[in-house]
């Protein structure tokens, strides 16, 4: 019989660095509780590529294909067959750029906004659920800390 090994971190500066330890820490976190959320994206009937990029143009706006394709990290002929899928389902709609005809804008449709409203309401519920269950000193950290997550996500980047 196999057995199971350990996960292991990859190799982190030393434990005395806190700033690295609390950004392990809030990074796995942060993925642990975002795979917990999707779990109730299953009930849009979309994967989660259509769903992610349904999102983008949902609450960023209309995008051209190759804007889509650069936020979701995929090449453009991928993001053709995704939008292509999108708009099939109604979700989303072409639209002719109206500074340069030649260029297609990506939009939300009502049912795509609606789509993705639900499972952000679906999401949320669960996420209340076990806020609801932390005492109220509790809840008043989480919240401190959401806004501190907050203004890290605002702050400019040395990209």
């Amino acid at each position: 019989m196999a057995t199971r090994r350990a996960r292991s971190h990859p190799v982190l500066p030393p434990a005395d660095d806190t700033a690295v330890a609390v950004a392990d820490r809030l990074h796995s976190a942060a993925i642990h509780l975002l795979r917990s959320l999707r779990r109730e994206d299953v009930r849009t009937g979309l994967t989660a590529p259509r769903l992610s990029a349904l999102s983008v143009v949902v609450f960023g706006g209309p995008r051209t294909l190759g804007e889509l394709a650069a936020a979701e990290q995929v090449r453009p002929p991928t993001m053709t067959r995704l939008v292509a899928a999108l708009e099939a389902q109604g979700l989303v709609a072409r639209d002719p750029d109206p500074t340069d005809g030649r260029v297609v804008r990506v939009r939300a449709t009502a049912k795509g906004q609606r789509l993705l409203a639900a499972g952000r309401a679906r999401r949320v519920a669960t996420l209340a659920a076990q806020v609801d269950a932390l005492t109220p000193e509790e809840r008043e950290t989480l919240a401190r800390a959401a806004d501190l997550v907050e203004a890290m996500l605002r702050a400019p980047t040395n990209d």
